[in-house]
């Protein structure tokens, strides 16, 4: 398998990226589409779209914290919603449908501007 090379033949790298997030929330994608939403308040947004609502988070890398939807993370709960956090990576969430974004927030830790500034990588 051939990994290129640049216009002079020196090999590929990569390269860094500068991202503001203090830390991010992994979202299982199927497991909202499943659901049709499930959350906000007439229960049919997306889980990670509701978070960010509800914490003035932005998407992308500019944003202070992470909230990324990915592909099937393979546990499939009935009537929830699988959520990791990288912060605490051994430890995943079953967040059912209409949970308290609130309370979950919380213990995200994305209640609070500065300690969402100040966790650790």
């Amino acid at each position: 398998m051939s990994t290129g090379s640049g216009p002079t033949g020196e090999p590929l790298s990569s390269r860094a990226l500068a991202s503001h997030w203090s830390g991010a929330v992994l979202v299982c994608a199927k497991c909202s589409k499943r659901l049709d939403g499930g959350f906000g308040r007439k229960g049919r947004t997306h889980l990670a779209k509701a978070l960010r609502k509800r914490f003035g988070l932005k998407k992308g890398r500019k944003a202070p914290f992470g909230v990324i939807e990915v592909p099937c993370l393979g546990v499939c709960p009935r009537g929830a919603v699988t959520v990791i956090d990288t912060a605490h990576p051994d430890r995943w969430r079953l967040v059912p449908a209409g949970a308290d974004l609130d309370a979950l927030g919380r213990d995200l830790g994305l209640d609070q501007p500065d300690r969402r500034a100040s966790r650790s990588r």
